[in-house]
């Protein structure tokens, strides 16, 4: 059985000093955001703070990567976006790095999604590209949950004729992800990663593509070790990530198995465990 993390108040690792921080990665819903997913307020300067210290920040989410660039409009310049959980990673406007799906795949994820409806479901495919998202259903209940993670969408007659670069499929079910669109999608986990991002949300993407793999990629280009790196996350999107990076904090608020695979606990997202726990290790 793994070890249980240690809380970040009583962390015998933690060093005496501000610690050797290159690059800090979050998370954002349940771990930078709040409930009420508000940015915390103390966000702005300490980024500012991190900028002198010549630490990159940046946030690594299942959100579009149009949606994360609009949330740091202000901040934007340099900063790295780890976005659609690692398929999609741009900075300055330039591809780093993309790990696409197979057209067939989208496809069939999304006829996938239209026969759980019709067996009694309730849920929605977000086909991702690199350009929108693209949806079918045009209920507002559905499209208010997609407005808040992809602000370039598109509705459309027909998701499967859609001519983009896709990197993932999104699905949001009214119900539980974990026990209802999952088991749905089964089938596409013999060659794909079919991951629950959320209670409601549930992404189809290549084997290969994950958050932490990004993070790897990214690591190599800059030339940052794990030793150098901290990261923050709270559901079962976040897990590869917890491998890349010697500084893993999971939120108190986290998936228990992310929980078991992070090395520390920060506090909750509602308790600004973010900006706390680089507070701490930083020295700021």
């Amino acid at each position: 059985m793994p070890a249980i993390p240690t809380p970040l108040l009583d962390v015998p690792g933690l060093p005496a000093g501000p610690a050797d921080i290159r690059l800090i990665v979050t998370d954002m819903d349940g771990t930078l955001l709040d409930a009420r997913q508000r940015i915390p307020a103390g966000l702005w300067p300490m980024l500012a703070e991190l900028r002198g210290r010549g630490v990159l920040f940046s946030p690594a989410s299942g959100r579009q990567y149009a949606t994360l660039a609009r949330q740091f409009a202000e901040v934007a310049e340099g900063m790295v976006f780890i976005a659609e959980n690692g398929t999609y990673v741009v900075r300055d406007g330039v591809e780093l790095s993309s790990d696409p799906l197979e057209c067939a795949t989208a496809a069939g994820v999304a006829q996938a999604v239209r026969r759980l409806n019709a067996a009694g479901g309730d849920a929605g495919a977000v086909v991702c590209g690199k350009r929108a998202a693209y949806v079918e259903r045009t209920d507002e209940a559905f499209l208010a949950e997609v407005r808040r993670y992809y602000v370039e969408h598109r509705v459309v007659d027909d998701v499967t004729a859609v001519d983009d670069d896709f990197i993932k499929v999104a699905v949001f079910d009214f119900h539980s992800a974990e026990r209802s669109t999952a088991p749905a999608l089964a089938p596409f986990a013999d060659t794909h990663q079919v991951v629950v991002s959320g209670e409601h949300w549930v992404d189809v993407m290549t084997r290969t593509a994950n958050k932490g793999t990004a993070l790897r990629a990214l690591q190599r280009t800059l030339g940052i070790t794990p030793a150098q790196t901290m990261v923050f996350g709270d559901y079962l999107n976040d897990l590869e990530m917890m491998d890349a990076a010697e500084w893993s904090f999971a939120m108190s608020n986290a998936h228990p198995d992310v929980i078991a695979r992070a090395r520390h606990l920060a506090p909750s997202n509602d308790e600004n465990g973010v900006l706390r726990t680089i507070s701490r290790v930083l020295g700021l």
